[in-house]
């Protein structure tokens, strides 16, 4: 069973760059205080670097039911 992540905006990408933007778009956050479960892949890890700064994260454990 693999990880999963909690990823949380906690704050704004008003100002910020396009790929930026896109990268929180493909992380699945809109809003201020959105938050995303994510399974742990590399992908992903490599989109959450990119907007370390605006994210916040959690590390969950995978449900016996999973």
């Amino acid at each position: 069973m693999s990880q999963k992540i909690k990823i949380t905006l906690v704050k704004s990408s008003i100002g910020s760059v396009q790929k930026i933007i896109g990268t929180l778009k493909g992380l699945g956050l809109k809003k201020m205080q959105s938050t995303s479960i994510l399974v742990e892949t590399p992908e992903v890890l490599g989109m959450i670097k990119k907007v370390q700064h605006l994210v916040c994260l959690l590390y969950t454990s995978p449900s016996p039911r999973d």
